[in-house]
């Protein structure tokens, strides 16, 4: 059984996406990053950035007690190394699924929430910001589109953590939205993950967080102006 520790963010979304495709028997415990749940000492116990998702599986390969793992990118690579499944075997298609699941860790998820961030919940509108982000976001973009140019998926013809770690930071803000017409392969790669069933099972967990307003005590938590 997995334990997996969750809000419905992008990074969240990417482990509900992988225990959903690899129908791995797991159960959420929610985490209210707006209430400051993140900052609970149990909770920093496994996950000492005091950030979200994080896991524990309490059914470990080696039989030992159980293991915590925190960071969205980390959690993806241990499960798919527990189940063998979404990470390539081969040395080569292995490389290339590292590369890309590092690439949205280092650059995409970091640029596209920063983007989010200064058009949407940023107290004051700070142009060179806004443009910086803007622009960082349009060239990952075509980094990304770029890569599918030719391939159904990240990693060529089969679906990745890759993948699912890229997925969710693909315009992910209502009140940010981002122009994706000039990205027809990115726009036919999302629209093929959507699609798939595991993808709807995944996101249904979002359904207890429809509200995108935040309160001011919310936004000095979530933005490192406070705690509680």
């Amino acid at each position: 059984m997995i334990e997996l520790f969750y809000w419905p963010t992008p990074n969240g979304h990417k482990i509900t996406l992988f225990l959903e495709e690899a129908a791995i028997p797991y159960r959420i415990t929610r985490v209210d990053i707006g209430a400051g749940a993140q900052f609970a000492p149990e909770f920093l116990a496994i996950s000492p950035n005091n950030r979200m998702p994080a896991i524990v599986d309490h059914a470990p390969a080696d039989g030992g007690a159980p293991i915590s793992v925190f960071e969205s990118g980390a959690i993806l690579l241990y499960l798919a190394e527990k189940t063998r499944k979404f990470l390539p075997q081969d040395i080569r298609g292995r490389v290339a699924c590292t590369e890309w699941l590092f690439w949205q860790m280092a650059g995409q998820g970091p640029m596209t929430g920063q983007y989010g961030h200064f058009i949407a919940y940023a107290p004051e509108k700070i142009p060179y910001a806004i443009d910086r982000y803007t622009r960082e976001v349009s060239r990952l973009l075509g980094v990304l589109d770029k890569r599918l140019e030719h391939r159904d998926y990240l990693c060529g013809s089969d679906y990745t953590i890759a993948d699912m770690a890229c997925y969710p930071w693909i315009d992910p803000y209502r009140k940010a939205p981002i122009d994706l017409s000039p990205y027809a392969h990115v726009q036919r790669w999302r629209a093929a993950i959507a699609a798939r069933p595991a993808t709807a099972r995944a996101y249904a967990h979002g359904d207890f967080n429809r509200s995108t307003e935040l309160s001011a005590e919310a936004r000095k938590i979530l933005f490192g102006q406070g705690k509680p």
